[in-house]
């Protein structure tokens, strides 16, 4: 097990490398964005309390594009300037649309994994145009809905409420024994445990909070119905969850009618981080959805 830690950090620090400092003269007190490689330009956006290094087997795995990594800043150890204060994620979207017109980019693909699903989604259906395809990993237009039935933003703010002040004021040792429980249940594979957990602790825990509760509390449903461009879906059904497959695919088709161009794919054996679980199936389906 220490070797293949070992062995993916090595991985890691030697992509790390190979990445500029930044993308262009493009400036963020929100992201940061870098990128390596040639071709197609292809946007990749991390989940909450997640660094862009959860991208780098992919992108090993699949070169001849140009991806372009973000890193929210406040995540995985880095500073959280703007995003210490105020509204997290729908400015995120924001600049990652700004990036997009400032490095002049032709309508890039953009894929999101859980929070950056959101942000991929919001910057598909408010600057429509912008992107040529969207792909989201294990993320739905609305969180809320998950917590009670017949969900509005307004009837969750309590719980959200709660939950974004539990995360925020958690004392270390909570923090620690919360971030290896919950990544347990979000990565079936061992090995790339650790360094989530890390990410996690690192992770500015009120820029955390305030990102969950705005995950929660963000009804994109009615939005959908701007994103023109294919979008594909990609979830799965989560360990000990009180509902069948069948039950969570169609939960999933309710939440994606809006959007006139949508599919959606069950991942079978894989926790939330499809891309450390199901690498090569991930793998393949990107460079489908890119193509």
């Amino acid at each position: 097990m220490k070797k293949l830690i070992s062995t993916l950090a090595a991985i890691a620090a030697g992509l790390a490398l190979a990445l500029p400092a930044c993308a262009g003269d493009f400036k963020s007190d929100r992201i940061i964005v870098t990128t390596t490689g040639e071709g197609k330009d292809v946007v990749l956006i991390p989940g909450l309390s997640s660094s862009a290094s959860v991208w780098d087997t992919t992108i090993q795995a699949l070169p001849g594009y140009r991806y372009h990594v973000v890193q929210v800043k406040g995540f995985a150890g880095v500073p959280a300037e703007a995003n210490a204060t105020g509204p997290v994620v729908a400015p995120l979207a924001e600049e990652v649309a700004r990036y997009i017109v400032s490095e002049k980019l032709d309508r890039p693909a953009v894929t999101g994994h859980s929070m950056g699903g959101t942000v991929g989604m919001m910057v598909a259906a408010r600057h429509p145009g912008l992107v040529s395809r969207l792909m989201v990993v294990d993320m739905i237009p609305f969180m809320g809905a998950m917590f009670m039935p017949n969900a509005t933003p307004d009837s969750v703010a309590p719980i959200a409420g709660q939950i974004r002040d539990g995360i925020r004021n958690a004392p270390a040792a909570g923090r620690q024994a919360t971030a290896e429980q919950t990544i347990a249940g979000m990565i079936k594979t061992e090995a790339f445990r650790p360094a989530a957990i890390k990410h996690a602790m690192d992770s500015d825990p009120a820029t955390s909070g305030q990102a969950m509760y705005e995950l929660i509390t963000t009804d994109l449903r009615p939005e959908l119905a701007n994103i023109k461009v294919p979008l594909r879906v990609l979830w799965v059904l989560p360990p000990g969850a009180p509902i069948t497959a069948e039950q969570m695919a169609g939960y999933y088709q309710m939440s994606y009618a809006n959007a006139p161009n949508a599919s959606l794919r069950q991942v079978t054996d894989s926790c939330h981080f499809i891309m450390f679980d199901q690498p090569e199936l991930f793998q393949a389906e990107l460079k489908t959805f890119i193509q």
